[in-house]
């Protein structure tokens, strides 16, 4: 009597959040015995070295996506806390793959579009260098760094450089979709502010913002995004397709100005208006939700040039489509 045929198995780091949650459940569907690293109630934790080698070893397909939210306010230890969960996580991965016996294939690890320039009118790639600077590219590239240094033979790498992602359930989507409804789903306009250093560079390397703290965008900031289903699929295209390793813009090819986004929620929830917010109204508004106004403000416009030259289709390409989908009309 032959064997029943082995159980691929896959392993993600930070699976208890939103994205992992959705993967763990989407790679149950595909046939994966799924575990997970966390800090509680998972397979093994972030603090055991040899449980975390033992599910590393043997695993067909490794997602990383540990690392503290950022929607926060970024407080000297809330800014310690948001790069050492990045990199610390990222290199007890990375040890378990080189010391692994059989390594997996795949690695994918977490990884942002913040890092490229503040942009207006011309959107990024891949093939485009990481040159933003200040707090949050800092985080991007040693995250990135801890992810690519040193040789791992058996194993291809990915860094998920992932934008927005909206989906039922998701926080933003969710605090969004509320203000819509409240009445105040305005464009939110950037300008000037009492100068603060929150934003400063960190890390072994840190740089600090050459440009100015804010920009006249008057609502223009772009904003890249991808619908929750594509990120998903995303991810078990680039698991099938070996040809793709190194950074991947998570991204939808069709961005949005700041104006289209709130126009596209207050049409999906059927407000009939939504007050604007200038940066004098946003960040005392900020500063009670204990979060940031640069997640609203920055312009960030990439392309997901690596996944559309490899032939992935997406679902949603464009927001009405995606927003719809949300909200359930």
């Amino acid at each position: 009597m032959s064997a029943a045929p082995r159980l691929r198995r896959a392993v993600i780091g930070g699976g208890s959040g939103y994205l992992g949650t959705a993967l763990r459940d989407a790679l149950r569907i595909d046939g994966f015995d799924v575990r997970t690293i966390g800090r509680s109630g998972a397979d093994a934790r972030w603090d055991d070295p040899a449980g975390i080698l033992r599910l590393v070893d043997g695993a067909d397909l490794l997602i990383g996506l540990a690392g503290r939210r950022i929607d926060c306010r970024y407080t000297d230890r809330n800014r310690e806390e948001i790069l050492r969960s990045r990199v610390r996580t990222t290199a007890a991965l990375h040890r378990a793959v080189t010391a692994a016996a059989t390594p997996p294939a795949v690695w994918m690890n977490g990884s942002s579009a913040t890092a490229y320039r503040y942009s207006l009118d011309t959107p990024r790639t891949e093939a485009d260098p990481l040159e933003e600077k200040g707090f949050s590219p800092d985080v991007t590239r040693e995250w990135e760094a801890a992810l690519f240094t040193g040789e791992t033979p058996g194993t291809r790498r990915i860094a998920l450089r992932t934008s927005l992602v909206l989906g039922r359930g998701a926080p933003v989507m969710e605090m969004l979709l509320r203000l819509a409804r409240l009445g105040l789903g305005g464009p939110q306009y950037d300008g000037w502010w009492f100068p603060h250093r929150r934003y400063r560079g960190i890390g072994a390397h840190p740089t600090d913002p050459d440009r100015p703290d804010y920009e006249h965008s008057r609502g223009r900031q772009r904003l890249s995004w991808m619908h929750e289903q594509d990120f998903v699929q995303a991810v078990r295209f680039l698991r099938d397709h070996d040809e793709v390793a190194g950074p991947v813009n998570m991204a939808s090819p069709h961005a949005v100005t700041n104006i289209d986004l709130m126009r596209t929620l207050r049409r999906a929830v059927h407000a009939p208006f939504g007050l604007p917010a200038p940066r004098f109204v946003l960040e005392p508004g900020m500063a009670v939700l204990r979060t940031e106004s640069e997640l609203i403000l920055k312009s960030r416009w990439v392309l997901p040039q690596v996944l559309e030259d490899a032939g992935y289709v997406f679902r949603f390409p464009e927001l009405d489509g995606a927003v719809r989908a949300i909200v359930g009309r």
